[in-house]
């Protein structure tokens, strides 16, 4: 309630007084006695998370970020928060729920005869799961993760646009695997689900957290990735440059802290955030309620971008659970690609 409508309240009494002196009385009154419980409501308001058995909040448990928010502010929008009367709508017609609605036009149980590849499409809706609502964060629907700078959008700079460019030239041949994403070949996941920041992707959204005194375990449903970050630990040597980076944590507070450094060298220039030699990340960790744990994250690189950057997240309770990854087993997709290469070879020198 706003401060500003309890002057409203005068008028709220069955007996109203017929000069205003009293009726100011009573006002300040009220109003005196709103500013005095204003402070022990808020007391009140303070979650309490649960604890391990040496007092620190507890993370442990399976998460998920799937949401149809996405890192970068869409142009289809305006501002970060939605309002909360048009949140049903602007979802309905968000593109991934409009495609899932009336994807090929296909029935429920109904086999697919191979036209949505002839598409040029890898996937029909069916086989993908980002999940189908915006992301809540401090109880807001966010059209972005990305809160700062206002725009929602990553703030590259020249020399970083550059580096992204040469990146992407050298790890889009087919001439052998070594060439192809590290998705495709089984190193990390898509799309930055690893992190760091760790970002929701197509589908296989869940995280699992397992937490001691000394580490705190992120086990990523794609790949299988595992985060493993010492708390109160030291980094290592710069020239140990790792998948995930090299990450150590920190409580503040109630707040669990993590910086990652010295990222591989093939992962610091894919995907959407990068990082130089100069680079770090900082995630923060913090229980907001029984099934949210807001995640922010700070990305700061002067080579790759023109300022520090920032977001927030929230991971949420599952019933869910999380699969095996299997991705080399059945991996058709990479000899696929590399055989489709050289049948276009050979095509080409037979045609001399």
């Amino acid at each position: 309630m706003s401060l500003f409508t309890v002057s409203t309240c005068g008028g709220c009494f069955s007996a109203r007084p017929t000069s205003p002196g009293p009726r100011l009385v009573i006002s300040a009154l009220g109003l005196a006695a709103m500013l005095l419980a204003v402070p022990a409501m808020a007391a009140e308001a303070v979650y309490e998370p649960p604890r391990t058995p040496s007092g620190k909040p507890d993370f442990q448990g399976l998460w998920t970020n799937a949401s149809i928010t996405t890192l970068q502010r869409s142009e289809r929008y305006d501002k970060l928060v939605l309002d909360a009367d048009e949140v049903a709508a602007v979802t309905a017609a968000h593109p991934q729920n409009v495609r899932q609605a009336t994807d090929d036009n296909l029935e429920a149980g109904e086999l697919l005869d191979g036209s949505d590849l002839g598409m040029g499409r890898g996937y029909n809706a069916f086989w993908i799961d980002p999940g189908n609502s915006f992301g809540v964060v401090r109880g807001e629907h966010r059209t972005a993760w990305i809160t700062e700078p206002e725009n929602g959008r990553i703030p590259y700079s020249e020399e970083g646009q550059q580096l992204r460019r040469e990146f992407r030239e050298h790890f889009s041949s087919n001439d052998g695997p070594e060439g192809r994403s590290l998705g495709e070949r089984c190193l990390i996941g898509f799309g930055g689900t690893g992190g760091p920041p760790m970002l929701n992707v197509l589908y296989n959204n869940h995280y699992r957290f397992v937490q001691t005194d000394d580490y705190l375990m992120i086990l990523v449903e794609m790949n299988q990735d595992a985060r493993i970050i010492p708390i109160n630990g030291e980094h290592r040597p710069p020239e140990l440059q790792q998948w995930l980076g090299d990450a150590i944590g920190w409580w503040e507070g109630d707040t669990l802290v993590v910086e990652t450094r010295n990222l591989h060298p093939q992962q610091a220039g894919s995907g959407q955030v990068n990082l130089s030699d100069e680079g770090r990340v900082i995630e923060r960790f913090t229980r907001y309620s029984d099934d949210q744990i807001l995640y922010e994250f700070e990305v700061d690189d002067p080579v790759y971008y023109t300022q520090v950057w920032r977001g927030e997240m929230s991971f949420n309770t599952t019933d869910s659970r999380m699969y095996e990854y299997a991705c080399h087993e059945g991996n058709y997709g990479l000899p696929g690609i590399l055989a489709g290469e050289r049948r276009q070879e050979a095509d080409a020198a037979a045609a001399q």
